[in-house]
């Protein structure tokens, strides 16, 4: 069974050495069986480390919370502690008003099986299920829709059917205590059929009809410049500079933007044969370990693929004390680093393809003439943000002599086109936790796609904590070797988190 360690420190009996964190215990976590003992520990703890590693349930109430919530701690006896939100609910437990499941960050996996979970949790999330069925789930993973049930079963503690109707429920009560969206716009955003079915359920599960919570909490979020605003939580730390830099250096021109702090972009998110176009605004909150996002009102209807995108993007589901472990020293001078991901896959996979063999500010020139090209035009309240990034199925389309004269050689222009025909024919899926070898076999099959480029495509795209680049000339730079084959072999210590390795190497080049 996968194990996860963490350090946790601080309260509740729980040495410590001149008021800093120092002793740490071990906390084996499977993704089935929770040790009681140490997950009631964590919990006295209220270590945020530990948030959405599992979720405690009290059979006194039948409420159950996160381990950071900030009410008294129940009693031994009366603790009950499940994998997920979903497994939670399942028993027969409701929400707790207070710490609010639904805000709790995701996990992030290098186990095979825990792997299969998440992706089919993200295609869940991005409605996929609700669109195409549980077979249709499993075939684009590869494996057969039992494996997925038997995966799935494993790492969440329910079945994907009830996993998805709990994530419906703690959407639809994210939005009723976060935004004043009316009732109804609510049902429907959150993915349900009818506005009846959705308040049967809610108040079978919850206790509660929907106007009843948001009675319950102070208010709704009132709108502001036409936008739904929501936080995404994290485990710290986060090097929040570091990823918005990163970021922002590669920012396509009229896609994206890096200003005041704030990282925008403009939003494409086919759904049900229509398109929905907008923008999200991300920043750091001052106060809490957590994103803010704002989503622009014409996204409403897709807001599960937007915030799983989001957070896909700011790899909300690391756990930092885990990478940091790996690592070692390397990781000591920038804790909290994050491998950026990607809100589109294909946007970020042609974005690889014009950067070979050029610099950063060259690559980026080229995306955002690419984008101004075959890119169409989108409404923001920002002036930097005018354009959303070109489908696959029109980049496929364009002749390459046309790309070409964009500002790259014919055969790199050919590459781009081979990549779109591969996404648009559904012969090549770029999403977070895609079968990686497959993924990376069909990349490396593509004209003037190397090494570099599937890796570095893996890195970000499919969001793969082990890519390794190793021929990158940064990478080699910073450990001060010319032979990649040496540069391979000194990523070995890195394992299973070399990707998290890449991002401190690279930063090491910059001015601290």
């Amino acid at each position: 069974m996968p194990f996860l360690q963490l350090a946790v420190f601080g309260r509740d009996g729980v040495k410590s050495e001149n008021g800093e964190q120092a002793l740490a215990f071990v906390a084996t976590i499977t993704s089935m069986t929770l040790d009681s003992a140490t997950c009631y520990r964590a919990l006295r703890a209220r270590d945020a480390r530990f948030d959405g590693r599992f979720f405690v349930a009290v059979s006194s109430t039948r409420i159950y919370c996160r381990p950071v919530c900030t009410v008294k701690p129940p009693r031994r006896e009366n603790c009950r502690f499940y994998p997920s939100a979903a497994a939670a609910e399942s028993a027969g437990y409701r929400p707790c008003l207070r710490c609010r499941p639904e805000l709790a960050p995701g996990n992030a996996s290098v186990d095979a099986t825990s792997r299969v979970a998440q992706a089919a949790a993200s295609l869940i999330e991005d409605r996929a299920l609700d669109a195409d069925g549980l077979e249709a789930v499993a075939s684009r993973l590869g494996i057969t829709d039992r494996h997925l049930r038997r995966a799935f079963g494993a790492e969440f503690g329910v079945s994907p059917v009830e996993f998805a109707q709990t994530q419906r429920l703690l959407l639809a009560k994210r939005l009723l205590t976060d935004t004043a969206l009316p009732v109804t716009e609510i049902a429907f955003a959150s993915g349900f059929g009818s506005l009846r079915r959705f308040n049967a359920l809610f108040k079978s599960r919850y206790r509660l009809q929907p106007g009843q919570l948001r009675r319950h909490m102070r208010s709704a979020a009132a709108p502001t410049a036409d936008a739904l605003h929501f936080e995404l939580s994290f485990r710290p730390p986060y090097d929040w500079p570091a990823v918005s830099a990163f970021l922002g250096a590669r920012a396509i021109a009229g896609v994206e933007a890096l200003e005041e702090g704030c990282y925008r972009r403009t939003v494409r998110i086919a759904q049900e044969g229509k398109e929905h176009l907008g923008w999200v605004d991300i920043s750091l909150s001052p106060k809490k370990p957590a994103l803010r996002v704002a989503v622009s009102a014409s996204l409403a209807r897709v807001l599960p693929p937007v915030l799983s995108r989001v957070k896909a993007l700011m790899d909300l589901a690391c756990n930092p004390v885990e990478v940091a472990q790996a690592l070692g020293s390397l990781a000591q001078k920038h804790p909290g680093m994050r491998v950026p991901g990607a809100f589109d896959g294909f946007e970020v996979a042609v974005r690889a393809i014009l950067g070979q063999q050029v610099t950063v500010a060259a690559a980026r020139t080229v995306a955002g003439r690419f984008a101004a090209a075959l890119g169409d035009p989108v409404d923001t309240p920002f002036s930097a943000l005018t354009t959303v990034f070109p489908t696959a199925a029109r980049v496929a389309s364009t002749p390459p002599g046309r790309i070409a004269r964009l500002g790259m050689p014919g055969a790199r222009a050919r590459s781009v086109i081979a990549l779109a025909r591969a996404v648009a024919d559904g012969n090549l899926v770029l999403m977070p936790n895609a079968d990686i070898e497959a993924t990376l076999d069909r990349l490396r099959a593509l004209p003037g796609v190397g090494e570099w480029t599937a890796q570095y495509i893996a890195m970000r795209s499919l969001a793969w904590p082990d890519a390794f680049p190793h021929t990158d000339l940064g990478v080699m730079k910073a450990l001060g070797m010319k032979e990649a084959r040496r540069v391979l072999a000194a990523g070995e210590a890195w394992r299973p988190w070399r990707a998290y390795a890449v991002m401190h190497l690279w930063n090491s080049l910059a001015k601290d």
